[in-house]
Formats: structure tokens, sequence, C-alpha cells
């Protein structure tokens, strides 16, 4: 397997052992240096701990070091000789809810942890839906502290039971179950002799293995344009290219290419990266498109197939995580709102309903959405945006609210 890269999140109440989990990742796969190790054992010991506490690596806070919790989303990374992974270590207070959509946001697959003794609780709902509502295709429930019911496999199987039930109500694409205890390292990062009548791989196994190319969208070409690179030096001057990240579908030299919103036509002629030219340009490459003609391109225009173009949308109509504390979402009020790299403004129609997200019903009297809240709210754009639905690309399907006023990032919409 070649070395990609994963980028997982972790999810669950609080003490279910997310951070000691993601320590025990590190810890256990030489994914740290000897003296963060040493820091983390001097601080346990310093704390009265009998054991060395890794989930210090990832509550690296010094209030979440003082609490004992994770209060906003710490990122690591580590590497095997299989794959690449980028961790972000979501908080598991229900007022977090906005860092968590932040850490899931980009997410390849999610590890939901459940303590084994308490079974699912409401976090371990919302969650799921969570995960599921931002598209991550991939769910491991990784039942912890198993050490604190004796490896029992009546505990493992009866949670494993009730969510497989919850999860049916949810558009899950794949579901894994994994025994663990994070704290003494079973079926971590090697399997266990503790649960011999669990048959399934290590939780780091899984991960190394998780098939994820097959979730990119590879047939819509996206590429919305950050920069227009016009070098000043004179030998190079008769260059021109267009710099931005591939959001979805494979470009190539030589296919066509239209510029949205003007609509001209053209070629691809070259494809630059920083390593110099390629052949091919695949999600979530940023490269340089260079084209066979000069065409009207600036900043925040979208290079799309012809016979492929994204949806021109104006009227909105989202599910919007609201995450301000100081004002709520409601009708009439204006906003800023970016999507992929262009800037338009929005003005709020309606908000049709508020989801529970213990229950999953829709309370559809509710005027506004306050810190947390997950609708469904009508918008109109001052211009059209070329997005598509939100389950078909993860990058043009969604947006950002900001608040004009103090430039504080309020809300984060998906196209249904």
């Amino acid at each position: 397997m070649s070395s990609d890269l994963l980028r997982f999140a972790t999810a669950g109440s609080v003490d279910d052992g997310k951070s000691t989990l993601i320590g025990r990742l590190l810890y256990d796969s030489k994914g740290i240096f000897i003296d963060q190790y040493e820091a983390v054992e001097r601080v346990s010991s310093q704390r009265g701990d009998d054991y060395v506490d890794l989930a210090l690596l990832t509550d690296g806070l010094r209030a979440e070091r003082e609490q004992g919790i994770t209060i906003d989303v710490a990122y690591r990374y580590f590497t095997t000789p299989n794959r690449k992974f980028i961790i972000a270590d979501t908080p598991g207070h229900p007022q977090y809810t906005r860092n968590m959509v932040t850490g899931a946001s980009t997410a390849d697959a999610a590890l939901i942890l459940v303590d084994a003794r308490k079974g699912m609780s409401e976090q371990s709902r919302r969650h799921a839906f969570l995960t599921t509502l931002l598209g991550v295709r991939h769910l491991i429930v990784c039942v912890n502290k198993m050490d604190l019911v004796d490896y029992a496999r009546e505990a493992f199987d009866a949670i494993a039971d009730e969510f497989t039930a919850f999860a049916t109500r949810l558009n899950v694409h794949d579901l894994a179950f994994i025994p663990i205890s994070a704290l003494a390292g079973d079926n971590v990062v090697t399997r266990s002799d503790r649960t011999p009548w669990y048959d399934g791989p290590s939780l780091l196994y899984h991960l190394e293995h998780l098939h994820v190319a097959s979730d990119r969208n590879l047939t819509d070409v996206r590429f919305p344009v950050q920069y227009v690179i016009r070098p000043q030096q004179a030998k190079a001057r008769d260059y021109r290219g267009y710099a931005g990240t591939v959001a979805s579908g494979l470009i190539k030299p030589g296919d066509p290419i239209m510029a949205l919103p003007s609509g001209f036509t053209t070629t691809v002629e070259a494809i630059d990266s920083p390593s110099g030219p390629i052949d091919a340009a695949y999600p979530p490459m940023s490269v340089v498109l260079r084209l066979a003609d000069e065409i009207d391109i600036s900043r925040g225009d979208m290079l799309v197939r012809p016979n492929n173009p994204a949806p021109a949308v104006q009227d909105l109509d989202l599910r919007v995580c609201w995450m301000d504390e100081a004002m709520r979402l409601t009708p009439g009020r204006t906003l800023a709102i970016k999507h992929t790299t262009t800037w338009a403004r929005v003005k709020v129609r309606e908000v049709l309903y508020r989801i529970d997200i213990n229950t999953l019903h829709r309370d559809d009297s509710v005027t506004s959405l306050g810190l947390n809240d997950i609708g469904r709210v009508r918008m109109r754009c001052t211009k059209p945006l070329f997005m598509d639905d939100y389950s078909e690309n993860r990058v043009t399907g969604s947006v950002i609210l900001v608040d004009e006023s103090t430039n504080r990032t309020v809300g984060a919409g998906f196209l249904q």
C-alpha cells in the first residue's frame, strides 16, 4: 500500500478516553519523541497519577490540562510504513458542538468512542449524527475501557447492537466495531489476547487499510481559481497560470475546460506542481493550470467540464450549523458568505426548522437558531454560486457564514 493520507476525527462523550486513545496510538506507533514522553511522564507524576497519562500528548492547552478535558480541536500527525495520518481530537461537551463540526468537516473517517461500562450516551448519538451529516463515510465505533468490564463480550455486543439499530436512521456507508482499552493498549495497535472472542483487526490495522480513494468524486471536474499567476520577470512574462486546489474530478493536459461564470471554453495546455509539470491532477492536489487560450478568468471563478458545469444557485436551501454565541441566526439578517474561493452576501429569508440532534426530530416551531443549533435555512445570495449537493461534493457543497461587522465565522452551511 502506498503511503497515502487518511484524515480522521475522534468523537464521544467527555471522559470516554478520546485523548488517551490518540496518545496510545502516537506512543505505540512510535509517533512521539522520547522527550515528549518524558514530559508527559513528569506532568503525570506531578498530578499524582499512578500511570502515564497519554491524553496529555493531545490536551495541549493549559485550560484543558487543568480541567482534564478537551475544549478545542487538537490536531496531531503521525506516520506508519503504510500511511500518513492527520488526527482531529474533538471536544466531547455539548456546548462545543461547533468545534466538533470543524474537526469532522474534512475527515475521511470518524472514531466514535463509547464507554463499555455506560453504553451509548446522548453525545454518542449526537456525534454519530453530526459525522454522517458532514459526509464522513467511515464510522469506527471504539468500545473503550474494556478492561473495566473484564473484557466481557456481552458488554461489547450490547453496545454494537444498540449502535447498529441507531445507525439505521443515519446515512452510514461503512460501520465497524472494535473493543479496546486505550489505557492498557488492547486492540489499539496490536491484537490483544484478552479478547479471544474478537476476530477483527486492531484499530491501527483497520485505519491503515481503510479504502478511501473511491470516496473522492473523480467524475465532476471542479477547480475553484484561487490566484492568477503572472510573473513580472521579463523572461517569464508570457506565463499565465491559474492556481488552486482540485475540489473534484480528474484533470489532464488536453482536456476541454469551461470557466464559470463567463462560459468561455478552452483546453488545458499543461499542469504545473511544486515539483514540475505533471500528467494529471486530482483531489485534493494544489496545482497550477495553464490554458491554451487567454480568456478572462479571475479569483473566485470555477473551471469545469463544458458538458458538466456546476449548477448556479442563488436561492440557497442550506442545512446550517450556527456557531456564534453573541447573536442568533434570524430572518432578515445579512451575512457574508464564502464558497470555495469566492465571497458574496446573503440575506436570511426563513428558518424552516431546527433538528433535535438527540432524537433526530425536527422542531418547526423555531424561528431562529442559537449557538450549536443545526437547522434548515433559506437564504438569498447577491450572486449565483456554483454549488453541488453536499452529498456529491463536500467542497463545492459547503459554505461558511461570516458576520461582516466583526469578521467572525458564525456558521457553516451545507447544500441539501
